[in-house]
């Protein structure tokens, strides 16, 4: 066990308090909501010392193309200046909470410095050896009048399935403890400070990252799954599901559609959330989605069936959004569970939305995902397969940067999760831009 630093003063703030003061209301049925949300800073990675096994892996090298270049991960906006280590110290240490109901617009949000967040981080983790270092790959230049919005989609491996259910044969037990897996987790998120945050198997929302990322700025939602596998495993912290968390100041909330997904006319045990928001800089309002489709093999026709259920339930909601007759752009972030030869995604590449992946942005046809966003080994053997993905409108949205893969060299041997990474699937970011409306450029 590596030691927690400490801020003596705050760790004497009451448990219960801080609970009430930082806990929004319990996911909702499906149905819309009404909420109000903060901005991120980005930053770049800092190395990690003293790695407990093996060497440091070097830099991933970085997608070659002609009209790409690299940009580096870079400061954006100003971190405020109040306690921190009251949150990491509390929610972090603490036992699993009872989901208190609060209005989330009712909260006094008491913000934390995300510097000292990740500095803090940097402390707890300094026996592990660092993540893989990504660079972020420039599509496009961006231009003042079109302001980026950061999206992270990670699918973060619940706790109780990584240590109950899923055998990564090589990957140490010890490489899995919450302790500290829930900082490595936490360093990725605020190393990129993405604006929009889709997560999936998310079972520690409650007790960590709704109150500590509420205190950097974000709002947020949970979906859990109805028939959660994790609730199979003993000493459980409650089931997984789906999360969006997204910047308090930057964004509006103007409505919320919790999804129970369907498939072949049966509800399923997989969800959505999908949220219309309206950015408050440009003035424009868009949908973001986060969704987990059912894994594996031999439940192809049933993953494209869920798809299809919610293309159209996107659909809907972006039309009744939207006061073009498209409707309102869409950012759909998920784990699809799929490969790009499987129909589902075909479904979502010839979708009516105007659909296109970010992350095929990468390669140099423009057509091409990557080799991988999952790679690991369980008893049943390697799996090395591209399953997650960043869909955007190509309508409403440019690509201006993605960030890239790292290279095999960096991921390790023994693959994921491990020491230096914290899941089974890589986190994908990019930055993203409105496409000008004509009637704003007269």
């Amino acid at each position: 066990m590596y030691p927690v630093r400490r801020c003596a003063p705050l760790l004497q703030r009451d448990l219960a308090a801080f609970c009430l003061s930082s806990l929004c209301s319990q996911p909702e049925s499906s149905g819309r909501v009404k909420r109000s949300l903060s901005p991120a800073t980005h930053r770049g990675h800092s190395n990690l010392v003293a790695p407990l096994t093996g060497q440091l892996q070097p830099r991933a090298s970085s997608p070659s193309s002609t009209d790409q270049k690299t940009v580096p991960v870079h400061p954006m906006g100003s971190s405020s200046s109040s306690r921190l280590f009251s949150t990491l110290a509390q929610s972090l240490s603490s036992a699993p909470l009872a989901h208190t109901h609060v209005d989330p617009e009712e909260c006094e949000f008491e913000q934390a410095d995300p510097e000292a967040l990740l500095r803090e981080c940097e402390e707890v983790l300094r026996n592990r050896p660092p993540r893989p270092h990504r660079d972020f790959i420039r599509t496009r230049g961006s231009t003042p009048h079109n302001p980026q919005i950061r999206v992270m989609q990670w699918n973060i491996l619940a706790q109780a399935l990584g240590e109950g259910k899923d055998g990564f044969v090589r990957c140490p037990m010890e490489a899995l403890n919450w302790a500290e897996r829930k900082y490595l987790i936490l360093e990725e998120i605020l190393t990129y400070r993405p604006d929009i945050l889709c997560l999936q198997e998310v079972d520690h929302y409650y007790d960590t990252f709704q109150p500590v990322l509420s205190r950097l700025g974000y709002q947020s939602t949970f979906c859990p799954k109805p028939c959660s596998p994790c609730l199979d495993v003993r000493d459980n912290n409650g089931p997984d599901g789906c999360a969006l968390f997204f910047s308090r100041q930057r964004f509006q909330l103007l409505c919320t559609d919790h999804l129970r997904l369907s498939a072949m006319m049966l509800k399923t045990n997989q969800v959505a959330i999908v949220a219309t928001l309206l950015d408050r800089v440009t003035g424009r309002t868009f949908c973001v989605a986060v969704t987990h489709l059912k894994a594996r093999s031999g439940w192809e026709a049933f993953r494209s069936a869920q798809g299809s259920h919610l293309l159209q339930q996107l659909r809907t909601i972006s039309s009744q959004q939207g006061v073009q007759p498209e409707g309102v752009p869409m950012v759909v972030c998920g784990d699809f569970n799929a490969e790009p030869c499987e129909e589902v995604y075909r479904r979502f590449l010839a979708s009516p939305l105007g659909l296109d992946s970010a992350y095929r942005r990468l390669s140099t046809d423009g057509n091409t995902e990557p080799p991988y966003t999952s790679w690991k080994i369980r008893p049943s053997g390697e799996s090395c397969a591209t399953l997650d993905y960043i869909w955007y409108s190509r309508g409403g949205f440019s690509v201006d940067a993605v960030l890239s893969m790292p290279s095999e060299e960096q991921i390790g041997p023994d693959r994921l999760p491990s020491y230096h990474y914290p899941s089974d699937h890589l986190s994908l970011v990019c930055d993203l831009s409105f496409i000008q409306e004509p009637h704003r450029l007269m």
